[in-house]
């Protein structure tokens, strides 16, 4: 129980933890703000968490976030299809479109490679990314993956894989830091580091 001996405000600020990057006292201010707010603002906010449970799905060529079967980048017909920029979640595709300097197609992992914490090959969406590129007319695979101890693994292991397709192999360059998450990486530097890939 908190200091406040409110049980639904307790219920509130637990369920606010779980999301990412919110520690127990940003919990507790946007609990109270909420609190104070008038009752239209949290009926809209629980509406709006309500509509995007209920009207949004995995795209099921790409895995980004779609209202339909295809996202919307999959079903651009400006976008350059034969480019498939690899990335390990949604909010890397937010931040790369930033940037203004990628115009091809994405492809969500759900994750890197990481066996201490039980993330698998299997468990990821390579075996799609694999199949994507033995049927589709693909020319060039971006990696652009976390550059992390996981995240080399996994452009290693994906590398490995379609070494056979013949399909041309980048990765962005390294003016993105080691150890750094694309989300919260400026889009001038994103896009620099697209615009100066190199092959793996």
């Amino acid at each position: 129980m908190n200091a406040f001996g409110v049980p639904a405000l307790e219920t509130l600020i637990c369920e606010l933890t779980k999301l990412p990057g919110i520690g127990r006292k940003t919990a507790q201010r946007l609990a109270v703000f909420i609190l104070k707010s008038d009752a239209e603002y949290a009926g809209s906010l629980a509406k709006a968490i309500q509509r995007l449970k209920n009207e949004t799905r995995l795209c099921k060529q790409c895995f980004n976030i779609a209202e339909q079967e295809l996202c919307a980048i999959c079903l651009d017909k400006r976008r350059d299809s034969s480019k498939i920029c690899v990335v390990e979640d949604i909010v890397d595709i937010m931040a790369i479109e930033g940037s203004n300097e990628y115009r091809g197609l994405y492809h969500i992992l759900g994750g890197v490679i990481s066996p201490l914490s039980g993330v698998n090959p299997d468990d990821l969406h390579i075996n799609e990314l694999v199949n994507r590129v033995k049927t589709q007319k693909v020319d060039e695979i971006l990696l652009a993956l976390n550059q992390s101890t996981e995240g080399e693994a996994t452009m290693i292991y994906i590398s490995k894989l379609l070494k056979e397709t013949g399909v041309h192999i980048t990765r962005i360059a390294s003016g993105v830091p080691i150890g750094s998450h694309l989300e919260f990486i400026d889009p001038a530097t994103i896009g620099r580091a697209i615009l100066a890939r190199r092959d793996l």
